[in-house]
């Protein structure tokens, strides 16, 4: 399975139709957003997508009007972070602020994968065995230095596609 992970989109509705497109090309079976839509315009623009959209909402996402009722208008699925799914075998932490990390770590022993947002910073490090991954920025204005990860889960391999 080939996850596309995306995060802190900030309104970029511009980057959004981009990151649509690349995941749409790589064959992407489901894609994980780790918070910070920020509007439900935005939000709106990942019904293209041709898997489903699965996330957290960020912090900026917090009393956003209408950003719950259009995620469920888009048939994907969100909640307020932690999320926690298994697919082929690996079970994955999805939230926004690594911060609870940590946290999380020491209560769910079985973890294989973290996947979070909010520091717009790239990163892939092992803590206790556990993957930590963050594909970094993609609400920048910055031509060439936003990306999108994605992760084969059969070969539990990463990636970042750069936009």
């Amino acid at each position: 399975m080939i996850l596309g992970v995306v995060s802190d989109t900030h309104n970029r509705v511009d980057n959004v139709d981009k990151i649509v497109e690349i995941f749409n090309l790589h064959g992407t079976e489901l894609v994980i957003h780790t918070g910070d839509i920020t509007q439900a315009k935005t939000l709106a623009r990942f019904s293209n997508l041709k898997c489903p959209l699965i996330g957290v909402f960020g912090n900026n996402d917090q009393n956003e009007i209408g950003l719950r009722e259009k995620a469920v208008e888009i048939n994907s699925h969100f909640q307020d972070p932690p999320m926690f799914k298994d697919f082929e075998g690996k079970k994955i932490a999805i939230l926004h602020d690594p911060s609870d990390i940590d946290n999380i770590l020491n209560e769910n022993k079985s973890l294989d994968l973290v996947i979070h947002g909010h520091t717009h910073r790239y990163r892939y490090e092992k803590i206790n065995g556990v993957i930590v991954f963050n594909p970094g920025e993609s609400a920048g204005s910055i031509k060439g230095k936003n990306a999108v990860g994605l992760i084969d889960l059969h070969k539990l391999s990463f990636s970042r596609i750069f936009f």
